[in-house]
């Protein structure tokens, strides 16, 4: 049985990472060892790791993760109100697949995409 998935997504530098996950999107580091290339974090059920790769290039990561939600009114102004960067083409709106969906651009230019189903 299957009960989880933990993507890994790069990252060029930790301490960005760490700064815009915990402080921005309120994450938390998850387990005990400090790890110099690699990086765990987690917020309520989800846990997202990280790798280093320093020579990555913004601009041709193609990192992404999709993220559901069940509070995406909520999560989304609470980003607003932080003053979190949304996507430029990003904002929160209902697609034609029945999903009220978001995205953001982390420091490393991974796609984060929260959605929630829309009950009809």
């Amino acid at each position: 049985m299957l009960v989880s998935i933990n993507p890994k997504l790069p990252m060029r530098n930790k301490n960005v990472t760490i700064d815009y996950y915990i402080n921005s999107l309120g994450f938390k580091k998850v387990g005990v060892i400090d790890y110099p290339d690699y990086l765990m974090i987690e917020k309520d059920e989800i846990e997202i790791h990280f790798f280093l790769f320093e020579a990555l290039e913004p601009k041709e990561n193609y990192g992404q993760v999709y993220i559901r939600t069940n509070e995406i009114d909520a999560l989304y102004q609470s980003l607003l109100n932080t003053k979190v960067p949304i996507h430029p083409n990003g904002a929160l709106e209902i697609k034609p697949w029945g999903q009220k969906e978001f995205s953001l651009l982390d420091p490393n230019h991974n796609l984060l995409t929260f959605g929630e189903s829309i009950k009809k």
